[in-house]
């Protein structure tokens, strides 16, 4: 099957801009295509996920991926998606986060003998003459076109700054660059970087006369519209020390049942024989396939290692069997005793507050040692803990481990 059918069939592809030329070019041509990241943090996350599974795709079917990391347009700051203006980092932050990124995407692309590449564009935005830029590339924008996009629409109800709207010209800029040093003919992005990605398909045919095309994938939502990757702790991290392999393989086991079908074409490489039978399965048996899901999703970020062990931990509390070695475990000095529960959840992040915990103990959501905690200033004692241990439940599926050193 073409790449451009197996991934429109698993339901990646959200828009493209020659769709006839794109499934003809990739069917007769190995390209170099690439997707940008920029690094705002020193961890991708799952928002990030889609992207690389798009890359791992296009790589297994002999396509090159070119990652781009934003170090030259993180100065600026990217406004899809924003009413805000997003935080300017250093080139210290930017380089650190750049190599961060590697590390995991290594996961999942292979870099070896130049089968992708991975590449900075503070190379070259760096060294651009500004005079030479509007010469050379402002001819071929049009700002009235440029203020319809959707990306400057969210700003300018508070105020589209100038150094933004430079930044669809530096992405289109990237484009033409990266076209000139590797032959770099398509860009593959979010769908809310459309209109970035038309600006660059359209500089380059424009400019220098070259067959060049632009491919958008979903976005990775929930069947109600909503964002996937939020918990209560933020964004969910590929980074183990922001989200642990537990909670990351929680979030997972956890998605509701009109999402299993959707994250199972999206997020794993099971052939869709096997996703669309494990996404018809129903009530009780729909938890199969969100086992399967959650293993899979884990598996292909933290590594099996950390798969069986999240896997093991969630199989421990919800069926009894097992070991708690794996269960997210804290450690507490002897003298948090006669501390208020609420106030050592709260300083251990198991509450983003106490206005939270207050909440979830008045709603009888919060169990100690499965039994339904309703003193908000409970006090914790030596008979809370079972040989060094106690068990505290939040909510109707997120367990913590309580360890007395």
């Amino acid at each position: 099957m073409n790449i451009y059918d197996t991934l429109k069939e698993r339901g990646y592809i959200a828009q493209v801009t020659h769709e006839e030329e794109i499934r003809k070019l990739l069917a007769e041509e190995k390209i170099s295509f690439y997707i940008g990241f920029d690094p705002t943090a020193d961890s991708l996350h799952v928002g990030h996920f889609l992207g690389m599974m798009v890359m791992a795709h296009m790589q297994r079917a002999g396509h090159r991926p070119i990652c781009l990391i934003g170090g030259g347009t993180a100065t600026v700051g990217d406004p899809s998606g924003r009413t805000d203006m997003r935080q300017m980092l250093t080139d210290e932050m930017i380089e650190h986060n750049c190599n961060c990124f590697k590390k995991q995407m290594q996961r999942f692309i292979d870099f070896t003998d130049d089968k992708a590449l991975m590449v900075n564009n503070g190379e070259w935005l760096h060294k651009l003459n500004y005079i030479n830029l509007l010469r050379d590339v402002g001819p071929h924008f049009s700002v009235n076109r440029m203020l319809t996009a959707e990306c400057y629409k969210q700003r300018m109800e508070k105020g589209l700054t100038f150094l933004e709207f430079n930044y669809m010209i530096m992405q289109a800029y990237d484009f033409m660059e990266l076209n000139h040093r590797y032959n770099c003919k398509m860009e593959m992005g979010g769908d809310d970087q459309w209109s970035n990605i038309i600006a660059g398909v359209e500089l380059l045919r424009r400019k220098d006369e070259t067959p060049a095309f632009g491919l958008t994938f979903t976005l990775l939502t929930t069947s109600e519209g909503k964002k996937m990757g939020k918990t209560a702790k933020g964004a969910l991290w590929l980074d183990p020390k922001k989200t642990s392999p537990y909670d990351f393989y929680q979030y997972w086991r956890n998605v509701s049942d009109a999402d299993v079908k959707k994250c199972l074409a999206l997020l794993t490489f099971l052939p869709m024989e096997e996703v669309n039978r494990l996404g018809s399965l129903k009530d009780k048996e729909i938890n199969d396939a969100k086992k399967v899901l959650a293993f899979e999703v884990t598996k292909m970020v933290h590594g099996e290692e950390e798969a069986i062990k999240a896997k093991e931990a969630a199989e421990a509390l919800f069926s009894g069997s097992g070991v708690l070695d794996n269960v997210p475990t804290i450690k507490l000095s002897s003298n948090t005793i006669g501390s208020k529960i609420i106030d050592i959840l709260v300083q251990e992040k198991i509450f983003a507050s106490k206005g939270e915990g207050k909440r979830l103990i008045q709603q009888n959501g919060l169990s100690i040692n499965d039994e339904k905690l309703n003193d908000i200033d409970k006090i914790l004692s030596c008979e809370d803990f079972i040989d060094n241990s106690c068990m505290i439940k939040k909510g109707k599926k997120k367990y913590y481990r309580l360890i007395l050193q």
